[in-house]
C-alpha cells in the first residue's frame, strides 16, 4: 500500500469513527430530552394529593352532589364541549382475572353485567366495554369498595346510588334479552382479563346531555358513545393509585338491591323479574320470593333466612293479587330517558 494510500485509509476511518460518535452524541441528546419530558410530565400529573382535596374530591363525586348539575340538555352538551380533554399519555389498565369461589364469579358476573346493560345496553360495544372496566378501575382504587358488586350496588343502603340503575327501579324491570346476553359477554369478558383501552384508568363517566359540577375538578380523557369519561386529577388517577385487591363477592345482589318504592306497584312481568330473578346465562334462575337469590355464601358472614308461617302467606297473597293486574309495556332502560345521567 502506498503512502497517499494509507493516509486515504486513515481519513476515511477517522471521518467513519467521527460519523458514529456524532450519531451517539445525537441518540444521547434524544434520550436526554425524553428524560427531560417524563419528568416534566411527572412534575404536573403526579402532584400527591393532601387529604383535604382527596375528601373534596370524593365529596364532590359521590352522594347527592353526584347529580348536582350545571345545565341539562343542549346547553350541557355545550358546556361539556368546552371542557378540554387532559394531556399526556392515556394509560391502560391491568388486565383483571377473577378469583375465588364459583359463588363470587356467578354475583360478579351478574353485578357487571347490570351495570354493563342498564347503564349502557344500547350503547357502542366500546362505550359498554368502557363501563365495565370504569367498575374494575374503582374496585382497584382506594377511593372505593373491594368487590365487583360492592363497586356496583355502593350507597344503596342510603338511597344515593353512584350507578342510578340501582337506585332507579330500573333493577325490577325485565331486560331485552338480546342486549342482556350482550351485556353478559362483554362483563364475562372483562373480568377474564379484557381491557378497553379507550378510557385508561377513568373512574367516571356521565352521560353527554348532563353537566355536573365535579367534571372540571377531573381529568377528561375520552368520549364513546353518549358517555364521557374521567379520570381522578394527580396521582390518584396514575397507573400507581390502582393497586387496591379484590376481596371476593361478600354481599348477594338481590339482597342488596333497594326495595320497590312502594307507590310504583310492580306488573304482572316485574314481579315474575323479581321472583325469578335476572337472566344470567340465557336461562331464568327459579327462585322463591323469600329467598337471598340462590347464591348464599355461608363462608362470608351471610346466614340463611326461612320465612316462618306469618310470613309465606303475605308473600303469596302480594304475589297474587299483583298476578290479576294487567302487564305494562316493557320499559326501555338503555336509552337517554333518564335525566340522572353522572357516575
Amino acid at each position: 500500500m502506498t503512502a497517499l494510500a494509507l493516509r486515504l485509509h486513515t481519513t476515511e476511518r477517522r471521518l467513519k469513527l467521527i460519523g458514529a460518535g456524532i450519531i451517539a452524541l445525537l441518540a444521547l441528546v434524544a434520550v436526554a430530552l425524553l428524560v427531560a419530558r417524563d419528568r416534566a410530565d411527572a412534575s404536573t400529573v403526579n402532584v400527591k394529593l393532601s387529604d383535604a382535596k382527596a375528601a373534596q374530591l370524593i365529596d364532590a363525586t359521590s352522594g347527592a352532589k353526584a347529580n348536582d348539575f350545571q345545565a341539562i340538555g343542549d346547553q350541557a352538551k355545550v358546556i361539556n364541549a368546552a371542557l378540554p380533554f387532559a394531556g399526556g399519555p392515556v394509560h391502560a389498565a391491568q388486565p383483571f382475572a377473577l378469583s375465588g369461589s364459583d359463588i363470587d364469579e356467578r354475583r360478579a358476573l351478574l353485578c357487571m353485567t347490570q351495570a354493563v346493560y342498564y347503564e349502557a345496553g344500547f350503547e357502542p360495544v366500546e362505550g359498554r366495554r368502557a363501563v365495565a372496566q370504569v367498575v374494575l378501575n374503582r374496585m382497584r382504587h382506594p377511593a372505593f369498595p373491594k368487590s365487583v358488586c360492592g363497586v356496583v350496588y355502593q350507597g344503596a343502603g342510603t338511597g344515593v346510588c353512584q350507578f342510578t340503575f340501582v337506585c332507579d327501579g330500573a333493577l325490577y324491570r325485565a331486560p331485552a334479552r338480546d342486549a342482556w346476553l350482550r351485556a353478559e359477554e362483554i362483563a364475562r369478558a372483562s373480568l377474564a382479563g379484557y381491557v378497553e383501552t379507550a378510557g385508561g384508568e377513568a373512574t367516571h363517566y356521565h352521560a353527554d346531555y348532563v353537566a355536573p359540577r365535579w367534571a372540571p375538578m377531573l381529568a377528561k380523557v375520552a368520549q364513546i358513545g353518549q358517555h364521557i369519561f374521567y379520570r381522578w386529577p394527580g396521582a390518584w388517577g396514575q397507573p400507581a393509585a390502582f393497586t387496591g385487591r379484590y376481596i371476593g363477592e361478600p354481599g348477594d345482589p338481590l339482597s342488596m338491591r333497594p326495595p320497590k318504592l312502594v307507590n310504583q306497584p310492580l306488573t304482572g312481568d316485574q314481579v315474575a323479574q323479581a321472583v325469578t330473578g335476572p337472566i344470567t346465562d340465557g336461562t331464568v334462575l327459579k327462585r322463591a320470593p323469600d329467598d337471598v337469590g340462590g347464591l348464599l355464601d355461608t363462608s362470608k358472614g351471610w346466614t340463611l333466612h326461612i320465612p316462618g308461617p306469618d310470613e309465606s302467606p303475605a308473600a303469596t297473597k302480594l304475589v297474587a293479587a299483583q298476578e290479576q293486574k294487567k302487564p305494562e309495556t316493557q320499559i326501555e332502560t338503555g336509552g337517554p330517558a333518564a335525566i340522572v345521567a353522572s357516575r
